[in-house]
C-alpha cells in the first residue's frame, strides 16, 4: 500500500468507528520516524482503545502488520505504528496538552 492510501486508510477505518477531529499531517520533511501522522480524538478510554483496536484489525485484514500498538490499557493516548503513517488516538485532554498539531506543523 502507498503511503499517501495507508494514510487515508488510517483516517478512514478511525472515521468508521465515530473518531472525532481527525487531522492529517504531512511530516515527510519534519521528522525521521514517519511520513504521516493522523491524530483524533475518542471521547472515553474505552473508545480511545477501540478505534486504535479497529484500525489495528482492519489493518491486518488488508494484509498488513503494524509495528507496534502502544497505549491500549491506559486508553488515553494510542498510538498505531505503521512505519511511514502513525495513528494517534486521543482522550481530548491529552489532545490538548500534548497539541501535536501544534508541535509538527
Amino acid at each position: 500500500m502507498l503511503h499517501q492510501d495507508l494514510k487515508n486508510f488510517l483516517a478512514d477505518k478511525a472515521d468508521d468507528m465515530k473518531a472525532q477531529n481527525i487531522v492529517t499531517l504531512d511530516v515527510t520533511d519534519k521528522s525521521s520516524v514517519t511520513d504521516y501522522m493522523i491524530i483524533c480524538t475518542g471521547t472515553s478510554k474505552r473508545h480511545v482503545a477501540s478505534i486504535a483496536d479497529h484500525v489495528a484489525s482492519e489493518v491486518k485484514q488488508a494484509g498488513l502488520e503494524p509495528l507496534g500498538i502502544d497505549g491500549e490499557k491506559e486508553g488515553e493516548w494510542v498510538v498505531v505504528d505503521m512505519g511511514s503513517a502513525m495513528l494517534h488516538v486521543m482522550q481530548e485532554e491529552y489532545r490538548e496538552l500534548y497539541q501535536l498539531e501544534k508541535l509538527w506543523n
